[in-house]
């Protein structure tokens, strides 16, 4: 979710690239930087921290030039510092790249390139880009970036100067976006529309696997191969904020259709190229160090803690390790039981909830083993941790969590296979099935987007009620407290969620008819169980939606509506049911006329206690 902009033309780049910067800045960021082609050279500036940071180097020492790239990085590879921002430079200074994405085979380029000279100063995967074009350039930097990307995989969008060709500025998209302004005498790349439309309303929006070469006086479009391409000029209709949500509504609606690819880039080079087992190359833990473990100490808050409840079920079923799971702001106040041979896992989207950095200080003071799950590198959580997992869901700017928390149930299904690798708990052929599978997710979530109106119908109805309940046993119990904890967060309907099995025990005396219930029957093992307690809640009157996956023919006939998912393992399923959930949601509270993405009374990081 970095911001790229690029400019080449007539006037000043440098003031042309930061106001760009600045119209990317709701896509979050920790650190940014500019390269322009001065009468010096290739000059970089790059700084930490918000854009003001670099304005005031670009103050004391401006960057005077007609061409030039800029960047606002989200760290992935290295933690948030001047020398991990972008561009970066290869050794002679000669070529400089910004990057979007993730190369997953950073490792093996660094480690050939080294070999033979080149001296690497951050710890960034995109400095091997600028390195591996500047190996590649005999005289022609498009056939250059062209061998490069060749020999990288992962996803990426790219600009590339060289100062050999100061006229030219070369823009790659390959599964991240990048599209092309076009105006007169200049021309303009950036990673999101907002960034240009200052200055032209004609773009070009590059698809996967395509290029493009821009100079002063035009653009050509090919293919990596090389093959030049034909393509209308696409007119911006659409003003700033639209644009910033790239053509929804709201941020979180954005940001539940980018699910797939925060599923696909959490997983990444994370799951071995032969496609049958889990790297986490980020955990340092030995063998010996993952057979001591005695317990598990998941420790979160809100939606993290949901995420935390599926976590308890991946390990314990994967792993065979008993795992407590535990509301971060309750966790230190019981006393609890650590020793050496506890395993604590912390899970805060932000790294800086107050509560969980808390809780994981208690731990490591207690002698344990901390592991971090959050989406931001650099925080204070990834620092203090003994190892740390990041989810590359990129930032969220809707309050009500969405894509951070299915990045983290992936995050603990790559865990749970991986401690079940290093114990031995699940054979080879085991966790290859598993993985199959996980591969399969991101086209399953897509699958179920299509299906949003569907949703939409159920949320309308559902908007009308002031109080509604979840129901669902085992991993739909987790499931449905996320669920309803949505609900409640954006349409400020009054929700519960209840395990199913419970509703004798005090419940049913809350059923009255009419009262919409959602049941959640996706684990075949308690699916019989499910539609018991199904039949229970509709003998009182309530209208029940049922959730279930595609093929089951049952549930149909004890609910009054029914919404399907693609089938996968049961393990797998919350990331896949938790969705139309999210759907459901987002439809009430635009229904009830709430501002969705900034409910009333809520922040999006919670840094007090």
């Amino acid at each position: 979710m970095c911001g790229i902009v690029g400019y080449v033309g007539k006037r000043d780049s440098q003031n042309i690239l930061i106001e760009g910067l600045k119209k990317l800045e709701y896509r979050g960021y920790d650190s940014a930087g500019v390269a322009v082609f001065t009468k010096d050279g290739l000059q970089v500036k790059k700084s930490k921290g918000r854009l003001a940071n670099l304005e005031s180097k670009l103050d004391e020492a401006p960057l005077n030039g007609s061409i030039g790239i800029g960047h606002t990085r989200w760290a992935t590879h290295g933690k948030p510092s001047d020398v991990n921002s972008h561009p970066h430079t290869d050794n002679s200074q000669k070529f400089s790249v910004v990057h979007n994405g993730i190369i997953e085979n950073y490792v093996s380029l660094k480690e050939e390139l080294i070999e033979k000279g080149h001296v690497f100063v951050s710890e960034t995967d995109t400095e091997v880009i600028s390195h591996l074009i500047a190996s590649l350039y005999e005289g022609d930097i498009v056939k250059a970036v062209q061998q490069a990307v060749k020999r990288m995989t992962g996803a990426f969008a790219l600009g590339v100067l060289t100062e050999y060709e100061p006229e030219k500025l070369v823009a790659v998209r390959l599964a991240s976006p990048l599209i092309i302004g076009v105006g007169e005498g200049e021309n303009f790349i950036g990673s999101d529309i907002p960034a240009i439309l200052d200055y032209t309303r004609n773009v070009y929006i590059l698809n996967d696997g395509e290029m493009a070469v821009l100079t002063k006086d035009g653009v050509e479009l090919m293919t990596l191969e090389g093959n030049f391409i034909s393509r209308e000029l696409f007119h911006v209709d659409w003003d700033i904020v639209t644009a910033e949500k790239a053509g929804f509504d709201h941020f979180m609606l954005k940001e539940i259709y980018e699910q797939p690819k925060a599923y696909r880039d959490t997983m990444g080079a994370r799951l071995d190229p032969s496609g049958t087992k889990v790297v986490l190359d980020e955990v340092k833990m030995s063998k010996e160090q993952i057979g001591a473990i005695r317990n598990v100490h998941i420790v979160a808050c809100g939606t993290a803690y949901h995420a935390g409840l599926v976590g308890k079920s991946v390990i314990e079923k994967l792993a065979r390790i008993p795992v407590e799971v535990d509301v971060a702001s309750e966790y230190r106040y019981r006393s609890p039981i650590i020793t050496p041979n506890t395993l604590v896992i912390v899970v805060s989207q932000s790294g800086e909830t107050a509560d969980t950095l808390a809780a994981l200080r208690e731990a490591k003071r207690n002698g344990a083993r901390v592991v971090a799950i959050t989406n931001v590198v650099g925080s204070s959580v990834a620092r203090e941790a003994d190892d740390v997992i990041v989810t590359w869901a990129g930032p969220e700017i809707a309050v009500a969590s969405t894509k951070a928390y299915t990045s983290q149930l992936i995050a603990f299904y790559l865990f749970g296979l991986y401690l079940a690798q290093a114990l031995e708990t699940q054979d080879a052929a085991a966790v290859a099935e598993i993985v199959a599978h996980l591969k399969e997710l991101p086209e399953k979530v897509e699958r179920i987007l299509e299906q949003a109106e569907a949703i939409k119908e159920w949320a309308e109805q559902v908007s009308t009620h002031d109080n509604l309940f979840f129901i669902g046993r085992g991993l739909d119990f987790a499931v449905a407290q996320e669920g309803s904890l949505k609900l409640k967060e954006i349409s400020y309907i009054h929700s519960e969620a209840y395990a199913a099995g419970e509703l004798k025990h005090g419940t049913l005396a809350l059923i009255e008819e009419g009262i919409p219930v959602i049941a959640l029957a996706i684990q075949d093992d308690l699916f019989e169980k499910t539609v018991s307690n199904i039949k229970e809640v509709k003998a009182r009157g309530a209208h029940v939606f049922g959730l279930h996956t595609e093929g089951e023919t049952e549930l149909a006939k004890s609910v009054d509506q029914v919404f399907e998912i693609p089938h996968t393992l049961p393990l797998l399923s919350p990331a896949l049911s938790v969705v139309p959930l999210q759907l459901l949601s987002y439809y009430a509270s635009l229904a009830r006329g709430n501002d969705v993405d900034k409910p009333r009374n809520l922040a999006k990081s919670v840094t007090v206690e």
